[in-house]
């Protein structure tokens, strides 16, 4: 704990303080099957992604039964934002890549990408994936800003329009697209902010990320940041050419007929199929990074292949080096475009710190309250058994503690005001686990046995009382932990582990420690104050084996006899 620096448990909103948001899927009319686990969970996925690029940390999402997602926000964050963010449908869009480079680079020109046999698309270099056995070549940065901007003023350029007119009209981009080209100065403007929004974007600030693409409508070009295997790229779009509803679709598929492995299928529909094949069709005459795609998701580049040739059969492949995670991640992204649910907002909690910071003091007096009534229930009865009771757990509460810490970084557990209840109901299970062993120690006592004796007999049916016990409340546990969601599950958890931890104390420091003392002189001889009395528990006198008389050898006697 100390080494890895995590010295505190995470806290959950209800004691950190933070949002809580609730969110009920909406079904489209007729379509109530959406409803469903693959899609719930997809849904899932994507707030998560959008709560990332917030920037915030230790973010909840999760289902919570059939149609609703729970979203926990901790403090620090816009509540605002972050509701507008988790509560909007997803937006997804396929747009031409005009041009494109490594965070904080500039791109300079490069050579088309070779054609890929047997594959429709194939995911560009630049996204960290390999083109299917072919090279890719992408955008290499150069240490000149002037070169940079040259390289967009060009990617932006359209055919020139009439004069003074101050309407806009339909130009052919480099990627392809058709978008709107205002004459005069106002395309000059718009052309120059989108190329200082372009240069100055730094896909590694969360914050650059969050605001990347935002306020655009689909007909606008746009600049976008993407994330392949930890390296940030950013992105100069074209206008939406293609959308998400357009796909009809996606799934992930082992490409078993050619060495391209995990593959990503899209079907469209009849309309998106004729949208599909007229922008693969141009991109496909185009240099790279020209010759690109990008699935944009939220104004987040998910994918970007390139086109080797116009795909005009209503499908299309994404190849590249995905594993299979990777191919089902994008395959749901393509999917969600088109998924036929929305989310309404039912309820939004926020917990103050403050109000937090007070739930957590009440539950630690709690805990401290039910700690020293056991301990003065141990001191009463046991007396100086008492000790050993006490110790084991001290050592109890410590691996409590210093597992919560690092289950927090590990694995994102945070403990909340029903965790804390778990640990406190833990305190008479663990106590309860000391009982039933003095219990049977002070049983072979009784029978006249001497302590040392006593405490090893005492062990084995001890032993399986406390396995048996501590089965049933980990089985109840784990039950409670399934069938549940939200916080009650971190009741659960903390029960289930606090029951796991009473065996190891019992087994490991409890038992050695009592064989320990059997062997002092105020345990061993009895003392009054020690919880081991013969005389104050009712001991029958010693067992004593008596000697029989050894028989003469011979006959004997039947008068002796």
């Amino acid at each position: 704990m100390f080494a890895s620096g995590h010295t505190t448990p995470r806290l959950g909103i209800d004691l950190a303080g933070g949002t809580s948001i609730t969110l009920r899927a909406v079904p489209e009319a007729g379509q109530e099957s959406a409803i469903n686990k693959t899609n719930m969970d997809t849904a899932v996925s994507i707030m998560e992604r959008r709560v990332n690029g917030l920037g915030v940390s230790e973010s909840e999402v999760q289902t919570q039964g059939d149609d609703n997602i729970i979203v926990n926000i901790p403090k620090g964050t816009n509540s605002k934002q972050a509701r507008e963010q988790v509560g909007t449908t997803a937006k997804l869009y396929f747009r031409p890549v005009l041009a494109t480079e490594v965070s904080g680079a500039a791109p300079t020109a490069s050579p088309s990408a070779s054609a890929s046999p047997g594959a429709s698309a194939s995911d560009k270099a630049t996204d960290g994936e390999k083109a299917s056995s072919s090279p890719s070549a992408s955008a290499s940065p150069t240490a000149s800003a002037t070169t940079q901007g040259r390289a967009v003023t060009d990617a932006l350029k359209a055919e020139p329009t009439p004069s003074g007119s101050g309407s806009a009209s339909a130009s052919s981009s480099p990627g392809g697209s058709a978008s709107p080209s205002p004459s005069g100065s106002a395309a000059g403007d718009a052309d120059s902010k989108l190329q200082a929004a372009y240069t100055a974007l730094d896909c590694a600030d969360p914050a650059a990320r969050a605001k990347a693409g935002d306020g655009s409508k689909p007909s606008d070009p746009i600049v976008a940041c993407g994330n392949s295997q930890g390296q940030w790229q950013k992105y100069l779009l074209g206008p939406a050419e293609v959308d998400g509803t357009d796909v009809d679709k996606a799934q992930a598929v082992f490409n078993t007929q050619t060495a391209a492995g995990w593959t990503v299928t899209m079907d469209f529909t009849d309309e998106g199929a004729k949208k599909f094949a007229s922008i693969t069709g141009k991109l496909a005459q185009n240099q790279s990074p020209q010759d690109q795609f990008a699935i944009v998701l939220d104004n987040d580049v998910v994918s970007s292949p390139y086109v080797n040739e116009a795909l005009t059969g209503g499908n299309a492949e994404i190849s590249g080096s995905f594993t299979q995670e990777e191919a089902q991640s994008l395959a749901n992204m393509l999917s969600y475009g088109a998924l036929p649910l929305t989310f309404k907002e039912d309820s939004v909690t926020t917990v103050t710190a403050a109000l937090g910071g007070d739930q957590l003091q009440a539950g630690l007096i709690a805990g401290a309250i039910g700690l020293a009534l056991v301990v003065l229930y141990l001191l009463v009865y046991y007396r100086g058994l008492s000790f050993i009771a006490v110790a084991s757990l001290l050592v109890s509460a410590a691996l409590t503690y210093v597992i919560m810490s690092l289950l927090g970084p590990a694995i994102g557990f945070a403990l909340n005001l029903p965790a804390v209840c778990g640990a406190i109901v833990a305190i008479g299970i663990t106590a309860d686990s000391f009982i039933v062993y003095f219990e049977r120690v002070r049983d072979e006592i009784r029978e006249g046995r001497s302590l040392r004796p006593a405490v090893e007999r005492a062990w084995p049916r001890a032993r399986r009382t406390i396995l048996v016990s501590d089965f049933v409340s980990f089985l109840a546990a784990a039950v409670l932990f399934i069938v549940t969601v939200g916080k009650v599950q971190g009741f659960a958890f903390t029960l289930g582990l606090t029951t796991l931890l009473d065996v190891v104390v019992v087994f490991l420091f409890t038992k050695p420690l009592l064989t320990l003392m059997a062997r002092r002189k105020f345990f061993a001889d009895g003392h009054k104050w020690s919880g081991l009395d013969p005389r104050s528990l009712g001991a029958k006198p010693p067992l004593r084996r008596t000697r029989r008389p050894v028989r003469p050898a011979g006959p004997v006697d039947p008068k002796e006899a």
